[in-house]
């Protein structure tokens, strides 16, 4: 493994979780200012019954822009691995390779909350695991459709390692930087390193965390999971974690896009 210090520095990547949320019209107007903003992928969490599925959803929003699409991230609780290897290679044919699949373990408990079986952890990442490797059957020589792994514990993350283009980690409140950095350092450099962010100021942003999150212990915390609302402020801060930490790929709420946008446009690529 890599010492931090001696990591690629990657060019900068901002992604925007946009779910629907509103009427069609508002939505499609919405991804459109967020394409015209420098934000690189638009993306859709991976929640039943609350909006349309993933995989339309983001086939209508590819055809309204240039942006990238991906799923934030697919729950392998939820999944079989066939069908999903399936969505994520159609859909990376139909963007003609704008689309990159995100996959984690899932919510603790979501399967059980939608009336299917309990799904251990352990079987979780073995979901992961399968669905990446049928993903690539499918992709075949010719295509290869990125993987962004959610990873929490030690056995994801080496999974992770072993199968992914980019990792994000799954933060809890009570994570500090410190410990992200250590972290960070078992990531091999030509790993890409991605940023869930929740909150910016002191607004939680829906599909992104609870609305309980106490955004006061965050910011007091000095945590990952959250950034400043001022645009300058901002633009520091995901230098610092870039220089600091190795983190490249930043993904954010859509309610926040529009607040962020002079530090994306200012640093997008760079």
């Amino acid at each position: 493994m890599n010492d931090q210090a001696e990591r690629v520095t990657r060019p900068f990547r901002f992604g925007v979780v946009a779910p629907i949320r509103s009427d069609l019209p508002t939505w499609r107007d919405r991804v459109r200012r967020i394409a015209d903003s420098g934000y690189s992928t638009l993306l859709m969490p991976d929640v039943p019954t609350w909006q349309p599925a993933i995989g339309p959803t983001l086939a209508t929003a590819a055809a309204l822009t240039d942006l990238r699409v991906g799923s934030w991230v697919y729950a392998a609780a939820l999944r079989e691995p066939w069908s999903t290897a399936w969505e994520a290679h159609s859909l990376s044919v139909l963007t003609e390779g704008r689309f990159e699949m995100g996959i984690g373990a899932g919510r603790p408990g979501i399967e059980v909350e939608l009336g299917l079986p309990a799904v251990s952890v352990a079987e979780r990442r073995t979901r992961m695991r399968e669905t990446v490797a049928a993903l690539r059957r499918f992709d075949g020589p010719d295509l290869h459709t990125p993987v962004v792994m959610a990873v929490s514990g030690p056995k994801a993350q080496a999974l992770a390692v072993e199968v992914a283009d980019s990792i994000t980690f799954v933060l809890q409140p009570d994570n500090d930087r410190a410990e992200t950095a250590n972290r960070a350092r078992d990531i091999p450099e030509d790993i890409e390193l991605g940023q869930h962010v929740a909150v910016v100021g002191d607004s939680v942003h829906p599909f992104m965390a609870p609305p309980t999150l106490d955004t006061a212990a965050l910011h007091a915390a000095d945590s990952l999971l959250v950034l400043p609302s001022d645009p300058a402020a901002a633009a520091e801060e995901f230098q610092r974690r870039r220089e600091e930490l190795g983190f490249s790929y930043f993904v954010i709420g859509a309610d926040f896009a529009e607040t962020l946008a002079p530090a994306v446009a200012q640093l997008a690529g760079q």
